[in-house]
């Protein structure tokens, strides 16, 4: 895909101007192809299964927490549909009904298809090898801290959870104490 720059006497709306030229970065290098190889059967229309997943893709990086937000945060961002090549944004229950279509043959596809994009992006990929990597994962029901964006204390799946005993003591010994 050649990218060319031009002047217009249009006046583009958007609020989403940089994640365009960051998708179009991604299309001319071909970071983002792998999404199109994954099949899934769609009704006819302007979309194939690549661009719907390539569209909540885009809603994740546009700060959609949710497929609800899809509809109001890049519906009216039809100058950015029509940027990369769509007459606008499909709806949330159009790309919720794609997800919700993955089988257990098509998920190790998407999830191929995922890896070779971070392969082709992530910085863990290409690190050296010489100093240490440090991934912080956190999967317990732990607090954070209250600065932390989003964050509740002792809350798992909306339930309270109280936490018990001295938490730094049930850690391994060289995590709880460096």
């Amino acid at each position: 895909m050649r990218v060319q720059w031009t002047t217009t006497t249009e006046h583009p709306n958007t609020q989403r101007a940089p994640l365009g030229v960051l998708m179009l970065a991604y299309r001319c290098l071909g970071v983002l192809a792998p999404l199109q190889q994954v099949s899934l059967w769609t009704r006819r229309g302007p979309y194939t299964a690549g661009d719907h997943f390539l569209q909540v893709l885009i809603a994740i990086l546009a700060g959609c927490e949710s497929l609800v937000q899809v509809n109001r945060r890049l519906g009216p961002e039809q100058t950015l549909a029509k940027l990369l090549g769509w007459p606008r944004f499909a709806d949330q229950a159009t790309l919720s009904r794609t997800l919700d279509r993955l089988s257990q043959t098509n998920l190790p596809l998407l999830q191929t298809a995922f890896l070779r994009i971070s392969r082709a992006l992530g910085g863990v990929w290409h690190h050296d090898g010489r100093g240490y990597l440090y991934i912080d994962v956190d999967l317990s029901a732990l607090p954070a801290s209250p600065r932390a964006e989003g964050s509740t204390k002792g809350y798992v799946s909306g339930k309270k959870t109280p936490t018990v005993g001295n938490w730094l003591a049930c850690m391994p010994l060289n995590m709880a104490r460096p």
